[in-house]
């Protein structure tokens, strides 16, 4: 991985040069490698990044790099009704990523986000747009169509039957009508009929559903799904990160901790662009002055086990996971109350910070320190206000 400073200079000089000079842009970034194109894009704030993709000169090759949650940012920031040429080259894990961080509120489906998002997919191509149907849960899919239409199936004795003023269909035997006046589902009728075309029996589940299957069944499997996915992505259950507060007594604070190798961690699938953590000699938190100072195997593996306090952070405060702001206040304030543990625990055994960190686990560590000021630490404020 290039150094962050130069990855940063590129970002600079290439966003100056589309302003200026669009073929000067185009050959800049052409010259650099694929992997470098990723770098420079997801090291660009979020609202410039649909430019910079828009100057890559292959993006069909760009886009699926993009670590899941980097992928909902941009597209949230260019906006989803302008994110269809972005969309278009997405992977199913960024498709179904993006709806687990952006189309959820506590642990139900945001019907709004999940129908902008879901508006927003309609408009790429069919093979596009049955990828994603295909990686989508099929719980959620009824949870949206519920949401915009009824479902009545064709009685078997359909002697004078008559369907619904307004009715749809597309087979004579499913007909579907817009729950609410002036709805526009141009979206969802095409959605079905995709289905209906390539996967008829998907069709045939989705309707079936909307008629059958209970709501609270539906919310549960899909919440189930997401819940185990988001794990997978680093961000524990609530009640799981909660435990990052859990109270300490004083007696227990200095203690070192029992593990082996704190630092023995195998490395894992981020869903942000994390290059590397603030550290340095510099860095106003002693953590990251002292991750500084191991050797580079060392280095790597507490870089993980920091991110992975820091998810926990993002989600025992409830922040916004969709919000590409989370994950900086999250790194900074896992940095501060690991750094005020470090220190406690340090001076209490008159060790080196250093030796504490090959020592006790960094996730002690911030427990300590937030012990050490429970009220801040379980606040709202982060960051520099808590220091």
């Amino acid at each position: 991985m290039r150094d962050p400073l130069e990855l940063r200079s590129d970002v600079r000089r290439i966003l100056a040069l589309a302003r200026r000079d669009r073929a000067a842009a185009d050959k800049a970034m052409a010259e650099l490698s694929v992997e470098e194109q990723l770098a420079v894009v997801c090291d660009a704030p979020v609202q410039h990044r649909a430019e910079l993709l828009g100057i890559v000169p292959a993006p069909e090759h760009v886009i699926p790099l993009l670590p899941e949650a980097e992928f909902c940012f941009t597209v949230k920031a260019s906006g989803l009704e302008s994110a269809t040429w972005i969309l278009e080259y997405a992977t199913p894990e960024q498709v179904v990523a993006s709806l687990d961080l952006d189309a959820w509120s506590g642990h139900a489906p945001d019907c709004a986000s999940l129908d902008a998002w879901l508006d927003a997919l309609a408009e790429t191509s069919d093979p596009a747009l049955l990828r994603s149907l295909h990686a989508i849960d099929p719980e959620l899919l009824v949870i949206y169509l519920r949401g915009r239409v009824a479902v009545i199936r064709k009685p078997e004795d359909d002697e004078g039957w008559q369907p619904p003023e307004g009715a749809q269909t597309l087979e004579g035997q499913f007909y579907f009508v817009a729950l609410r006046d002036n709805d526009d589902i141009a979206a969802l009728l095409r959605l079905l009929h995709l289905l209906f075309q390539h996967d008829y029996w998907t069709y045939f589940r989705m309707l079936q559903g909307v008629i059958w299957e209970l709501e609270s069944a539906d919310q549960e499997w899909a919440r189930r799904w997401r819940m185990g996915r988001l794990e997978d992505l680093g961000f524990p259950p609530w009640e799981e990160a909660m435990a990052l507060y859990r109270y300490m007594k004083p007696e227990q604070r200095a203690a070192i901790g029992d593990a082996d190798n704190p630092l023995d961690i195998t490395k894992w699938r981020l869903p942000v662009w994390i290059p590397s953590l603030p550290e340095g000699q510099d860095s106003r938190h002693l953590i990251f002055r002292t991750i500084a100072k191991l050797s580079p195997e060392e280095r790597e593996a507490a870089f993980y086990a920091f991110v992975a306090i820091a998810n926990k952070v993002a989600v025992a405060d409830q922040m916004e996971l969709s919000d590409a702001e989370t994950t900086p206040k999250a790194i900074e304030k896992a940095a501060v109350w690991i750094s005020k543990g470090l220190e406690y625990v340090a001076a209490e055994n008159a060790l080196d910070a250093m030796q504490v960190v090959r020592r006790a686990p960094l996730e002690r560590l911030f427990r300590v320190g937030a012990n050490l000021d429970p009220e801040r630490a379980r606040g709202s404020n982060v960051g520099g206000n808590a220091s």
